[in-house]
Order: structure tokens, then C-alpha cells, then sequence
């Protein structure tokens, strides 16, 4: 029973983390490599509550690594104002990781409607 409510809280903590990282880089984070089309996909939070991994997917591929890059370096600022949003009695250390997994997406769709349209062509053909 105390895992699961451990389980909770950590997911607890993630969302809050998430929701307030996202509006402190678009709203405070003065760095102009971070004004281009972003959203934090997914973060994930150690049970220990002292690192916080957080999934950034940047949709503009030429603007991917400035982006990270203007992260990991405003990385303390963001914690910092985290800490003063969210009441925790430890902030977590953020590691800011690219998330390419919607851009893995559509390459499996688009792979996916390729083999139908084959399919479908050979089977007009017999």
C-alpha cells in the first residue's frame, strides 16, 4: 500500500513539475533559442524526489539542439523558480532530454500507409 501512494505522489509531483517548467520556459526564460513551437511530452521523477527527467519535443527540426542546448543551460533558473511554485521540501535536479517519439510517430504511420497502398495495388493487379 505505501509504494502505491509513493507511486501516486511521484506522479503527483511529475505534473506539477511538468505544468510549471513548461510556463516558467515560456514565460520567464528570457534566452531567445527557446521562442520556437516546444511542448514537455512526459517527466519522469525518481522516488528518491531528486531528479526529475523532462521530455522536451521540439517540433522544428533546425531549432532541436539551440533549443536544448538554452535549456540545460537555464536549467538552475527553471528549478529555481519551480521550487518557489511548487512546495516541496526538495526541488529536483531537471535533465532535459529531447523526445522524438511524435516524430517516430508519424515516420511509423507514414511507413504504415505505405505498405497499404502496396498491398492494395497488388491486390488490383490479380
Amino acid at each position: 500500500m505505501a509504494k502505491q501512494q509513493q507511486y501516486e505522489r511521484t506522479d503527483r509531483i511529475a505534473s506539477e513539475i511538468m505544468r510549471e517548467a513548461e510556463r516558467i520556459i515560456r514565460e520567464d526564460v528570457s534566452d531567445p533559442r527557446t521562442e520556437c513551437m516546444f511542448s514537455i511530452t512526459h517527466v519522469d521523477v525518481t522516488r528518491d524526489l531528486r531528479y526529475a527527467k523532462v521530455y522536451v519535443s521540439v517540433y522544428e527540426e533546425e531549432k532541436r539542439e539551440p533549443m536544448m542546448k538554452a535549456l540545460k543551460s537555464a536549467a538552475g533558473f527553471i528549478r529555481h523558480n519551480i521550487g518557489r511554485r511548487v512546495q516541496l521540501r526538495y526541488t529536483p535536479e531537471l535533465l532535459f532530454e529531447l523526445d522524438t517519439t511524435i516524430e517516430y510517430g508519424v515516420h511509423i504511420a507514414s511507413l504504415i500507409n505505405q505498405v497499404r497502398k502496396t498491398e492494395g495495388s497488388q491486390s488490383d493487379e490479380e
